[in-house]
């Protein structure tokens, strides 16, 4: 009604409108309430424009995610950035301009078990966390579609931090590739000495390569049941997770998967993405292994 009333009185670019007192008096309304929300219409403006603004920061923010940021990630990111703002304010912004989180694609699992390997006993029983890192790393391998053919990823992460360690791409998906990643996360992570690295049964995982080269790191293996994705839950959260925010369904070309894949680890994964650790909060993976690696460190 108070719109109505503005629109509707007498002023300079109304001059034949009607009184304040008789639009109120037909309306039934106090003019004092008319008044009042007058008054108000300088400040509500402001919070409009101060909304739109943050909700420009939170299109931005979940741009930069690829689409995959929902509330709770936005939310950490904009109190990164400096903003006192609630994470139900977050989520009603989020929800009234339709801004979404990806959600993850069912994966296909890829490796066949070897009926003939014995498999390894499993170590991690489901519990998919560790308090230090290069303690407790999962593996696993996957499969991109591109126009040239299949290309393969193999993955290595720490349990304490969720950093990608290791990694190592190519077209076939022998025991090299997984020992190539296993490789890069003993060169980057400096593994320690019974270091768990749980995996499935695949028969890559169960080569004579793959267990000489965990013997030769002083590891300890690990492997979860055959056709049991909760087993390796993590690695395999990790995959969706990458397919998802790449959001790329066949790649034109291998060198093309492998630099969306390189870009995804490096520069976004590793580096930029926030998840919630349940002491310190929603950090990066490289944040996470900083302070792990400082508050154990012994004082001098």
């Amino acid at each position: 009604m108070c719109l109505f009333i503005d629109a509707e009185k007498a002023g300079e670019d109304n001059p034949g409108g009607y009184s304040v007192a008789l639009l109120c008096r037909v309306l039934r309304l106090p003019r004092a309430t008319y008044y009042a929300w007058l008054a108000s219409r300088p400040a509500a403006a402001e919070r409009q424009r101060a909304e739109d603004e943050l909700a420009e920061e939170i299109r931005q923010i979940h741009g930069k995610s690829r689409g995959a940021y929902g509330a709770p990630r936005v939310h950490a990111a904009l109190r990164r950035k400096g903003h006192r703002i609630s994470r139900r304010k977050v989520e009603r912004l989020m929800r009234e301009r339709d801004i979404r989180g990806i959600t993850r694609r069912k994966r296909r699992h890829l490796t066949k078990q070897d009926a003939k390997a014995a498999p390894a006993p499993d170590l991690v029983g489901r519990d998919f966390t560790a308090e230090q890192p290069a303690t407790k790393l999962v593996g696993d391998i996957t499969y991109l579609p591109t126009i040239e053919g299949w290309w393969y990823l193999a993955t290595v992460i720490d349990l304490a931090t969720r950093e990608v360690i290791g990694y190592a791409m190519a077209d076939h998906h022998r025991a090299e590739l997984v020992t190539d990643a296993l490789r890069m996360a003993a060169a980057r992570g400096g593994l320690q000495p019974g270091c768990i690295m749980h995996t499935d049964r695949g028969s890559e995982y169960t080569s004579s390569e793959f267990r000489t080269l965990v013997k030769e790191l002083s590891l300890r293996q690990s492997m979860g049941r055959t056709g049991i994705c909760y087993d390796n839950a993590a690695a395999e959260s990790f995959f969706g997770l990458l397919k998802a925010e790449i959001g790329t369904t066949v790649w034109e070309s291998r060198a093309a998967a492998r630099a969306d894949v390189f870009r995804f680890i490096e520069v976004e994964y590793n580096r930029t993405r926030l998840r919630k650790h349940p002491e310190f909060g929603y950090l990066t993976p490289l944040e996470t292994r900083a302070r792990l690696q400082h508050d154990f460190t012994p004082a001098a």
